[in-house]
């Protein structure tokens, strides 16, 4: 990147390019199933891991949308991708929504938006919807007191397992923690405010490409009503798609990830 962070990427497959970005505190493996499903059905397709995060560099600044927006334009540019469709999981989807907003659409055809943070997850008083910032001051302590602790009881709501029928084996927590901790503890702590409280209403409002906006009804991390909701309002024409009773990480979890799985590979080849 332009500051000498690396940046890890894997890019399997050959033909139109998907880009994944995934949410925090995880890495690109989180994205694997959808990744290998695209680039199995004609796809190349290419997941990162954000800086701060998993196999990547971990610098001291830099942990902002804004950057991450950035980095995510270079990549792009530097494997000369074009007619490419960006997928984004919750600050993933605020990733994508920022490189738009900050780069525009010329080399994107199409944006997913799953289970994503935009407009705005703080509530203020034009977005009284919002969490309260004591929710993130309290995610900041998890991650500065006790972050291994904090990751393991995380996953608990982010995969709706404290939900009566929930499918979520004890392998998927496990993953969700041992990919929490490869991410530093300075990019981890800094990137909740990012998540929280970059207002990205301009930015959807630039929007002029097919969009997907996906979301469960019962996420527990980033609410539907102050997410997807209003994003579908301000995105034109966007295509809105609730998931009765999913949580947050639909995309991994039983019965909810074939069927993301079956809407992603539909609209990306619609």
């Amino acid at each position: 990147m332009k500051d000498d962070t690396e940046i890890y990427y894997k890019d399997w497959g050959t033909g139109q390019p998907v880009v994944f970005s995934h949410g925090w505190p995880l890495n690109a493996d989180a994205w694997d199933p959808q990744v290998r499903m695209m680039a199995e059905n004609g796809f190349r397709a290419i997941a990162h891991d954000r800086r701060g995060h998993g196999r990547s560099g971990q610098p001291w600044d830099g942990n902002d949308l804004d950057t991450y927006a950035d980095d995510l334009a270079q990549l792009i540019e530097a494997l000369d991708l074009r007619d490419v469709i960006l997928v984004g999981h919750s600050t993933g989807g605020g990733e994508v929504t920022r490189y738009i907003g900050r780069h525009g659409t010329g080399r994107v055809a199409k944006a997913v938006l799953l289970s994503a943070i935009p407009p705005l997850m703080l509530k203020t008083e034009a977005n009284p919807e919002g969490l309260p910032l004591e929710v993130f001051d309290e995610i900041r302590k998890g991650v500065a007191t006790d972050r291994s602790q904090y990751y393991e009881d995380l996953s608990v709501p982010f995969y709706g397992a404290n939900r009566p029928g929930s499918q979520v084996s004890q392998g998927t927590r496990d993953a969700f923690w041992l990919w929490c901790l490869q991410v530093g503890i300075k990019g981890s702590y800094d990137c909740v405010k990012a998540f929280s409280e970059t207002d990205l209403t301009e930015d959807l409002k630039r929007f002029d490409i097919p969009t997907l906006i996906a979301h469960g009804d019962d996420d527990q991390i980033v609410p539907i009503v102050a997410a997807a909701e209003k994003s579908s309002k301000i995105v034109k024409d966007a295509t809105l798609k609730v998931y009765p009773g999913a949580p947050h990480g639909l995309s991994m979890v039983a019965p909810f990830k074939d069927v993301f799985d079956a809407d992603l590979l539909a609209f990306a080849r619609g």
